[in-house]
């Protein structure tokens, strides 16, 4: 009776030898394509160095007066855009400016690059069942998997450096925007759409004129999300040389430096409360517009 205690498994030589199968592929695999891959990413590497290079260059009130520039046409609020110069002011006043303008370069790279993988694939999934059945349980995958799982691959792949984390960044972040763009899309009342064909609308017209302006409320929903998500894997992708307020942290917990740990890690919170208030700002505005306009 000892099989209803002890559940039956693999043959261990046999599990030895699938794991060691698979890890000697992905081995093979790197050292033949690694250096083709390394090379695809250069682009990436240049735009990431360039989004830093602005950032850490740009004069700090230069800065903040285009922070606050956006926080005001994005909500018309002065509370939000007060609220954004305090976080901001009080981040350089403790010395966090240079590795928070790090950070907020590659999250800006990673929402960009999660736009453009994210809103197509999107549209695609809005526009097909069969799709939506393929990529719905590889999202599932990417949301459920544990963040450090991200890091192996990528590691082996283009080693320690900066793009490797925004690899990884992108990876965890872009569920949401995809979800939400088909969402979106899918969310737009079927009486607009036979209004459109009505008029003679292309597929594209009805999709640039009439799905996307009307799913852009969800799709700023998405962004905030991605956004959201990208800053939490600062601290695990620093662990990979990204640069940025999470070292500050992984030092901290390497050493015990508890004061370095929640200063750095009040700076993450302070810049997501900011592009949280700014895109949430947005996307109301995008709603009550078209509450107005379509009743």
């Amino acid at each position: 009776m000892d099989w209803l205690w002890k559940f039956p498994t693999m043959n261990d030589d046999m599990l030895r030898d699938l794991k060691r199968a698979v890890d000697e592929g992905f081995r093979g695999f790197t050292r033949a394509y690694g250096d083709s891959i390394e090379t695809l990413f250069s682009p990436l590497q240049s735009f990431l160095i360039w989004a830093e290079r602005l950032l850490t260059g740009a004069p700090w009130p230069v800065v903040i007066l285009a922070v606050a520039g956006i926080a005001w046409l994005a909500s018309r609020s002065w509370k939000i855009v007060i609220g954004c110069v305090v976080t901001l002011l009080l981040i350089g006043w403790f010395d966090m400016w240079q590795d928070t303008m790090k950070t907020v370069s590659m999250i800006f790279v990673c929402t960009v690059l999660s736009i453009v993988i994210g809103i197509p694939i999107g549209i695609g999934m809005s526009r097909s069942n069969r799709m939506q059945g393929i990529v719905n349980p590889v999202l599932d995958v990417m949301q459920t998997m544990p963040s450090f799982v991200y890091l192996i691959p990528v590691v082996m792949l283009l080693g320690i450096g900066r793009v490797p984390g925004v690899i990884a960044v992108v990876i965890y972040a872009l569920p949401p925007m995809i979800r939400l763009t088909n969402l979106g899309i899918r969310m737009v009342d079927k009486d607009v759409l036979e209004a459109a064909d009505a008029f003679g609308s292309s597929s594209w017209q009805k999709l640039r004129n009439v799905q996307l302006p009307l799913a852009l409320p969800t799709i700023m929903a998405g962004i905030n999300q991605t956004i959201m998500m990208a800053l939490a894997m600062v601290v695990i992708a620093s662990m990979i040389g990204v640069q940025g307020l999470g070292q500050p942290v992984l030092k901290a917990i390497a050493n015990q430096y508890f004061t370095l740990g929640v200063f750095n890690g009040l700076a993450i919170v302070g810049i997501a409360i900011i592009f949280d208030r700014i895109s949430q700002a947005y996307g109301l505005r995008l709603q009550k517009h078209r509450e107005i306009v379509h009743g």
